[in-house]
């Protein structure tokens, strides 16, 4: 494993002659604004949605190359403030009895949050220095020697000298940039689903999962509240011909997959699916890119090295901008240079992440009795006080994997922007 840091400091110029688009106000988007706006940069969110979307998933960061990064931007102590606190996540048969108890640290980390609690968090520290546009999308980017051409949906046409895909998974700026999706996404046989229901298990900061051959349903409470818990139905399936827009259309194939399942619980937490207002629901699937710039535009997280779960994305995508904006800094705003620089550093790590995500659907979801009972073995082996630490170690690993540079402003460069710091 290499060290978090390196010796070498990296000398970082002004970005104050940069005007950059950033696409994507989710978690990898107004991170990588935190750390553009440090360098003097003149940066634009764009987000689709009317308002910064709450709730979500919890996500977690582990091992030093994420420790050090959230203390470089200066949320280490709030993310630590607003940490989910969650406790045991228990493994269950069809009566409810347990099974298998979860150590928090297994699916954890050093430190959990609600993605919409890390998205604050991050907005909260730069909406002050930082343009967001929230409502509108891309329609098309054309490019020349001098910068990109953007055209929106509703917006006037505007123009920006650098343009940064941060919108997920499913990346409307990939698309245009890059081309069509199917080129990119690798689908990994599983599909994914999260909506909220009455908290009628009484849980308090803890999970209950049950499992039968090819589909999983867990219930959980992050955040103490006694009346909400969420559901997330996980599933093994071709690949679906449906409307990812259709949120009725889900709903039917979410009844339908999960019907006669045979847990205690499970006939309750479906019915709240028919009244949930939110319901994600998305293939378990990897972005895989030969590149991650064309021209000016360049590709961050999840758009050009996501994974739906299991992949320690989100960590991921707050190293990738630092990562982005040290070397662009580094480069003096020189496109070329700092976009080629960002990839070299930044690949392997990446990469490395995604792999351990491609077995996270036949692990919570066993495709058969038989991988249902040895996957609770492994659950229990792993999580005993024994192995314990070397099983911390192994999660640490490919979050860990990553020789971090420190970008050092230059003095009359920092003093230039010093009334832009947090």
């Amino acid at each position: 494993m290499t060290t978090a840091t390196r010796t070498n400091h990296t000398p970082a110029h002004s970005l104050a002659h940069l005007n950059i688009l950033i696409s994507g106000a989710g978690v990898a988007g107004p991170a990588l604004a935190l750390w553009l706006s440090r360098y003097g940069a003149r940066v634009t969110v764009l987000e689709k949605a009317p308002a910064l979307r709450e709730g979500g998933f919890a996500v977690d960061f582990r091992g030093e190359v994420h420790r050090t990064v959230l203390q470089r931007m200066g949320i280490w102590d709030e993310v630590h403030r607003r940490q989910t606190h969650m406790g045991r996540q228990t493994i269950v048969g069809a009566d409810d009895k347990e099974r298998v108890d979860l150590p928090a640290f297994l699916m954890s980390g050093d430190v959990e949050i609600s993605r919409g609690d890390l998205s604050a968090i991050l907005y909260e520290r730069t909406r002050e220095r930082v343009e967001y546009v929230f409502g509108d999308s891309l329609t098309s980017l054309t490019e020349d020697s001098e910068g990109v051409e953007v055209t929106f949906g509703h917006g006037a046409p505007r123009r920006f000298d650098l343009v940064v895909g941060a919108d997920g998974l499913h990346s409307n700026t990939r698309r245009l940039a890059f081309g069509d999706e199917a080129r990119y996404l690798r689908f990994l046989g599983y599909y994914v689903a999260g909506f909220e229901i009455p908290n009628h298990l009484g849980l308090n900061r803890t999970a209950r999962m049950y499992s039968e051959p090819g589909r999983t349903l867990m219930i959980s409470n992050y955040d103490g509240d006694p009346d909400r818990a969420g559901a997330a139905l996980i599933f093994r399936s071709e690949l679906l011909d449906h409307d990812r827009h259709d949120t009725a259309e889900q709903k039917k194939i979410l009844a339908a997959t999960f019907a006669g399942m045979g847990w205690t619980h499970a006939a309750r937490a479906l019915e709240g699916l028919q009244g949930a207002e939110h319901l994600y629901f998305d293939a378990i699937a990897q972005i895989h890119v030969d590149r991650l710039s064309k021209g000016r535009v360049v590709l961050l997280g999840d758009a050009g090295y996501g994974a739906t779960m299991g992949g320690i994305g989100t960590g991921t995508a707050l190293v990738g901008a630092y990562v982005l904006a040290g070397e662009l800094a580094a480069a003096g705003g020189d496109h070329r240079v700092g976009f080629a620089a960002y990839e070299a550093e930044i690949g392997a790590y990446a990469k490395g992440c995604q792999k351990i995500s491609g077995n996270a659907g036949p692990f919570l979801a066993p495709p058969s009795e038989r991988k249902i009972r040895s996957r609770d073995r492994a659950y229990r082996v792993l999580g005993s006080r024994l192995l314990a630490g070397f099983f911390k170690r192994l999660t640490e690993k490919a979050a860990s994997d990553l020789a971090l540079k420190e970008y050092v402003l230059r003095p009359s460069a920092a003093y230039a922007s010093l009334n832009r710091q947090p």
